[in-house]
């Protein structure tokens, strides 16, 4: 067995970032930016009312009266020029006329007919955006990233209609086994639902793949080779169940038949030690347990991170965080273990007292996976503890 390390650096090295497309920002949410994007203008692109008020020249002071000369809206800018004395009506986020250095906001002063008085003393801040204080024309935003509603809002801004982003990775789902039934059919007395697929298919089109379930492969070499087939031109391949080394576990040896070339197989890691990756064609070869929670668990620790390296975004485990132990936990043994586990105040972090790896009612429970790492000695609450968010 490898380490849970060695087994992410190997898939690491059986993915490469994907080809690129350019899309509108329209449909660009959720998608990796691969080429920087760089304004075209000046934001705002120019000095620009922060308030309802007055566009006044200073000096002023309280007292002071003023003779109303024009006004000044968004899309309607005041032409003229402000001189001592003057003032132009002006609203949030409209041009501030040549001349004006403040802005008296209307609940300081009094109007009476085309003339205001300023009722108190000037504020400190002349409640003038000054152009470009958001950002200026050149300014760039980096690559690469992931596209969150924020940033298109900024492209918009940036006047920058279309982007380049990778290509989402096509994912293929063989769940495997003559045990398995899919939902809404009628399992015979020694037949389960299969249901680890889709959560596979979500975790993946989450990390912004698209994703298929391919009908489930039964315990024979044709039926297994007949399902590869639908999988040509898939990015990635996920297998479920059937690569350990039970005399129904075909998975191996029909990708070894087919050309797979198989990277490893087994890591010392709990739930998910029958987890095997490789090639096969111009796919990465990803082949999980059959467990429920082994799988999925799988899937968060390894499958999210390949596809990640696959848009762009980096070779990184999952990122995790510490939090504050709730009880103590025994010593754990020589496997890394993540242990399903519900998050609260502080941050604190508790783990759940099932921790078998069939129990997806278990792991529905659970936010986050706490990581014990092999021999990990006993730990009394209190201890801080990293975890990944799930």
């Amino acid at each position: 067995m490898i380490s849970v390390e060695t087994a992410l650096t190997e898939i690491f090295s059986l993915v490469a970032p994907l080809e690129t497309e350019e899309i509108a920002v329209s449909e660009a949410a959720g998608r990796v930016l691969r080429l920087p994007v760089v304004a075209s203008r000046d934001q705002p692109p120019f000095d620009a009312s922060a308030m309802d008020g007055y566009a006044v020249a200073d000096p002023v002071a309280a007292g002071g009266r003023f003779k109303i000369i024009g006004q000044a809206s968004t899309g309607a800018s005041f032409s003229g020029s402000v001189g001592a004395n003057e003032a132009v009506r002006i609203f949030t986020g409209a041009p501030v006329p040549d001349g004006a250095t403040r802005i008296l906001i209307q609940e300081n002063v009094t109007r009476d007919g085309e003339h205001i008085t300023l009722d108190t003393s000037p504020d400190p801040t002349t409640h003038i955006r000054p152009r470009a204080q958001d950002f200026a024309a050149g300014d760039q935003i980096s690559a690469p990233r992931r596209l969150r509603p924020v940033e298109l809002a900024l492209l918009a801004a940036m006047n920058c209609p279309q982007v380049t982003v990778s290509k989402r990775p096509e994912v293929t789902i063989i769940a495997t086994g003559d045990e398995l039934v899919m939902p809404g059919e009628t399992p015979r007395a020694d037949q389960i639902i299969a249901s680890n697929a889709f959560a596979i298919k979500a975790i993946a089109e989450a990390e912004g793949a698209h994703a298929r379930i391919l009908p489930i492969a039964r315990d024979t070499e044709e039926s297994l080779r007949a399902v590869f087939e639908l999988a040509q031109g898939a990015d990635m391949i996920i297998t479920i169940g059937g690569a350990s080394v039970g005399d129904f576990d075909l998975v191996g040896p029909v990708c070894e038949a087919l050309g797979a070339r198989r990277s490893f197989y087994k890591v010392a890691m709990r739930p998910g030690k029958p987890l095997m990756a490789g090639r096969l064609g111009d796919a990465l070869l990803l082949g999980l347990p059959g467990n429920p929670v082994s799988s999925i668990v799988c899937a968060h620790l390894f499958m999210r991170p390949a596809l990640r390296a696959m848009l762009g975004l980096g070779a990184y485990p999952m990122p995790s965080a510490t939090a504050s132990l709730t009880h103590d936990i025994d010593a754990n043994g020589p496997r890394a273990h993540y242990m399903r586990a519900r998050l609260g105040p502080g941050p604190s972090i508790t783990a759940l007292p099932r921790q078998d790896s069939a129990l997806l009612g278990v792991l529905a429970e659970a936010d986050a996976l706490l990581i014990r790492a092999p021999h990990d000695p006993a730990r009394e609450e209190g201890e801080h503890m990293r975890y990944i968010l799930l």
